[in-house]
């Protein structure tokens, strides 16, 4: 476990002479560096936060945020940019949502980070934003910001939670590690892209489909980091954002473009080939078929200058049809003032779409009376929409296809949207879930088994004994784990419709949206989280609410403790000094 010499600044922090938050922050950051063997802090140029919206932080955000904001000194330290919200305030009406006291707890948390020093750009696009520092190191939280701007700018920033980020921001510091090293931003995987690709919606099936392959026994501890090959020479500012945004849905901090910029020698893991027919499937299967859609939205990530050239070109002269869908379209407050000065605003908004800003399509909380389907030109959007944040059915379709649908155009089976309002899902209620079959090896009923690990700097000896929950595949914690109740609900998950509640958690590390450490705060709050947590790696997104809560947690053992360790096994896992194991105390035999 490393050491790291801090500076006489550093140590005040620690020490608590600059107000609890940036102690907390300091100690959080400290145990991240310890975790990743790092043994340094280096100074960042900037910071960009996740866990906006009240549907993805929920109560753990609130709760966390009212505490920092008890302290007269919790101030960023950096530049410090936010993320999307959960809705447009100037129009939360015209959203129609019926969320209890959600445009309220939405205007809290911004106030809250904005009391913080952070400018509340409430944007998932800080690339795009003028006067945002996109180059040297940095320390990013949000998906798709972190994948485009450590692929295609001068920026250097490890995949960071909401959590994470936010101690960089109020310190100004974050541990050199992970993705901060030259040695580690290296492609593991080759794809081969035999088809054209042209539209943005393309590139976004693309960068989702490399993420879907991913294979447990695939050694990439930073996340998978695609060298592609077969792409156009030059690629749009929207294709490079599509792409990059869909590949992020599955971990990916960082892609390479073979023939754009220069590529580090590369430890492959696999090769992939995606040809016509692997784009055809995809769109067959992505495609609405005769269902009826409720609701067209366009912008996730937020819709670009480009975009909205895009959209309001289809739309130009036309009226969105009675039957046909609403269609909502997001943005950033900077990129709506200019469509706005340029006259596209009002080309979108005299179709009959609404045209909204600080929000996301995969923050919003839908109605469930009468939002049932949702079509999208995103991946990004698709992915979370029909996650558990929201579980709503999510079709896929180009951009052009979205708005003909939008003006009668073009027709999809039913729109009149007869759906029996008995039949939706309602507020409050998750998606049913059906268990995974398990498919790891199953350890001997006879023998024994007994691994070493790390824990973290901050935390004193303890000692858990408690059912094992034990999964082989990375869990992705916002949308796809219920933060009531601790239950995976991903189909396809090996654990899937299992819970994790009061068990000893053990997995390999977390993946997805980077506001998942809130989700594990709430399920603190709530007396529904793991008692404790064994990663094989670090994890960016479990160690940090773990430090901050003081949820045991260890990491890195010298034995495999997921073939070692099956679900249902009573375990203990203790620590004495800066020694932790994990034992078998009693096989399951059902």
């Amino acid at each position: 476990m490393s050491r790291i010499e801090l500076n006489e600044e550093q140590q005040a922090m620690i020490n608590g002479q600059h107000g609890q938050a940036r102690q907390m922050a300091m100690r959080l950051l400290l145990d991240l560096a310890a975790t990743a063997g790092a043994t340094e802090l280096v100074p960042i140029s900037s910071a960009h936060l996740s866990g906006v919206s009240p549907l993805t932080g929920g109560l753990g955000l609130r709760q966390f945020l009212a505490r920092l904001a008890e302290d007269p000194q919790a101030k960023v330290a950096v530049p410090t940019t936010l993320n999307a919200a959960g809705c447009d305030e100037a129009q939360f009406e015209a959203m129609r949502i019926v969320a209890p006291h959600f445009k309220e707890h939405n205007a809290e948390i911004v106030a809250r980070y904005t009391q913080l020093g952070v400018r509340p750009t409430q944007s998932c696009i800080p690339y795009e934003w003028e006067g945002v520092v996109t180059a040297g190191e940095a320390a990013w939280a949000e998906s798709n910001a972190i994948c485009f701007g450590n692929s295609y700018t001068g920026l250097v920033t490890n995949r960071e939670s909401g959590l994470s980020a936010l101690a960089a921001a109020l310190t100004g510091y974050t541990p050199k590690y992970g993705l901060m090293l030259a040695e580690n931003r290296r492609p593991n995987l080759a794809v081969t892209v035999t088809t054209p690709l042209e539209d943005p919606t393309d590139f976004s099936i693309l960068g989702d489909w490399i993420g879907k392959q991913r294979q447990p026994n695939w050694q990439m501890p930073n996340g998978p980091m695609p060298l592609i090959k077969g792409l156009p020479a030059q690629m749009t500012h929207e294709q490079k954002k599509a792409l990059t945004a869909a590949a992020a849905n599955y971990g990916c901090p960082l892609l390479y473009i073979d023939g754009q910029g220069e590529v580090p020698p590369a430890n492959f893991q696999a090769e992939l080939t995606f040809g016509e027919a692997e784009l055809q499937k995809r769109y067959a299967e992505l495609g609405p078929g005769g269902t009826a859609v409720s609701l067209i939205t366009i912008g996730c990530p937020q819709a670009s200058i480009g975009e909205l050239r895009a959209t309001a070109e289809r739309l130009q002269g036309k009226q969105l049809a009675p039957d046909a869908p609403p269609l909502w379209v997001f943005t950033s407050a900077a990129n709506k003032a200019i469509a706005e000065k340029t006259g596209l605003a009002q080309i979108i908004t005299q179709s009959g779409a609404l045209l909204l800003e600080n929000t996301c399509p995969e923050v919003v909380p839908y109605d469930p009376t009468w939002v049932h389907h949702v079509l999208t030109n995103s991946m990004k959007a698709e992915h979370y929409i029909k996650s558990g944040l929201n579980g709503i059915p999510t079709s896929v379709m180009r951009l052009a296809d979205c708005i003909a649908l939008a003006t009668g155009e073009l027709e999809i089976g039913d729109r009149r949207l007869e759906i029996d309002a008995s039949k939706a899902n309602q507020s409050g209620k998750k998606r049913p879930v059906t268990p995974s079959p398990h498919h790891r090896v199953t350890p001997s009923p006879r023998h024994p088994f007994t691994a070493t690990g790390h824990g973290l700097p901050s935390q004193t000896d303890f000692s858990i004994t408690a059912e094992a929950f034990v999964t082989d595949t990375p869990i992705t914690l916002l949308g796809f784990v219920n933060r009531e109740t601790g239950v995976i609900e991903e189909p396809g998950h090996p654990a899937n419709g299992q819970s994790m509640a009061g068990k000893i958690a053990i997995f390999p590390k977390g993946s997805g949206s980077t506001v998942a450490p809130y989700v594990l705060l709430e399920l603190f709050y709530r007396g529904q989280a793991p008692v404790a947590i064994a990663n094989t790696e670090i994890d960016q997104q479990s160690a940090p609410a773990c430090s901050l809560e003081n949820i045991p947690y260890a990491y890195r053992f010298d034995a495999d403790i997921i073939r070692g360790i099956q679900q249902g096994d009573t375990v203990r896992l203790s620590r004495q000094g800066d020694r932790v194991t994990l034992d078998v105390i009693k096989r399951n035999t059902v």
